[in-house]
């Protein structure tokens, strides 16, 4: 996402904050979350995201069902992970969280000013902080991080850097420093398939909003195509044999598409596991058919099926079972 896709007119603001309070009861349901993810941890879920209102940071919800978001305490409205302040690199531009945990902290990678960064917990719900103030890599603009656990132990980062568009790269993240080992920095893939760049919307090629997750020795990354206030957003997945690739597109790519789910700009999201282990991609929507934002929360069931002649899973979603997360009266 490119900085002045973000940064909303007064106008715009003034017009949102109008149309929420004549549409009050819709407003105070439906979850607003732009890239949203989820973390899962001892039969809860918790869903953070971009906020597209004020106040800056990140807040979050959490939930035991999916269906049904509380906020963690009742006091504080929205739930804060944290605000821009002095323990925590960036002042504006705060998109596409992502939770994890190392050991027995908790850590909050998002970008902030077009930069990756990565900030620590002693809780799931915060407050986040440095203990050294700064972004993970600032050698150039990269957003969109996301960090990924190999089964040896070794950290990878994913993430979008401009060059013309916005672009994957990965490259080996050392946890302990805080930054990537730039001999390793590599692009994951470029523009090549057709649904990734459609006349809609004119821009730059855009791919974006990287997951990563590994099944019977294979990588798969799920990212977004298109500029994000073009109709066509998407998902797709490509996969691999190494966490640097080189990746094979999913022939069958857009997996996540507005002709499947019936709604404009369905991407930009993560992959998570229910309690029972099932597989589900929580994603962001447009607001409607004329609107872009506030984006719309959404969560759906992919369905994973094996294939013996290719050697990895065909993945697809159940569209007739996706959740429209509300937060829930108290």
């Amino acid at each position: 996402m490119k900085q002045s896709s973000h940064h909303f007119s007064l106008l715009i603001l003034l017009l949102t904050v109008t149309f929420y309070s004549a549409n009050t009861k819709a407003q105070n349901t439906e979850i607003f979350f732009a890239d949203p993810t989820i973390y899962s941890e001892k039969g809860k879920y918790y869903l953070t995201g971009t906020r597209e209102l004020p106040p800056e940071g990140f807040s979050v919800l959490e939930s035991e069902n999916l269906k049904d978001w509380y906020e963690p305490d009742q006091k504080n409205k929205p739930f804060m992970l944290f605000t821009p302040q002095k323990d925590n690199f960036g002042t504006k531009g705060f998109w596409a969280p992502q939770i994890l945990k190392n050991k027995k902290s908790y850590y909050l990678t998002y970008t902030a000013n077009e930069q990756t960064t990565i900030t620590q917990s002693d809780k799931i719900t915060g407050p986040y902080r440095q203990t050294e103030v700064k972004p993970i890599d600032n050698s150039e603009k990269n957003i969109d991080s996301y960090i990924f656990k190999d089964d040896n132990g070794k950290y990878y980062l994913y993430h979008v850097r401009f060059n013309h568009g916005n672009y994957i790269w990965v490259a080996e993240f050392d946890f302990k420093a805080g930054k990537i080992k730039s001999e390793t920095l590599t692009q994951c893939f470029k523009n090549t398939q057709d649904w990734e760049a459609t006349p809609n919307y004119k821009s730059d090629p855009v791919m974006e909003g990287p997951t990563v997750i590994k099944m019977k020795g294979v990588y798969y990354l799920f990212y977004s195509a298109n500029h994000y206030r073009n109709i066509d957003y998407a998902v797709g997945y490509a996969t691999a044999k190494s966490p640097l690739g080189p990746w094979t597109k999913y022939s069958e790519n857009p997996i996540i598409h507005r002709s499947i789910t019936g709604e404009n700009g369905a991407g930009h999201g993560d992959v998570f596991f229910d309690k029972k282990k099932n597989p589900y991609y929580v994603y962001h929507v447009h607001y409607s058919e004329n609107k872009v934002a506030p984006r719309r929360t959404r969560i759906v069931p992919l369905e994973f099926k094996f294939n013996k002649q290719t050697g990895i899973y065909d993945i697809s979603i159940q569209k007739d079972k996706i959740i429209i997360p509300k937060t829930a009266k108290n």
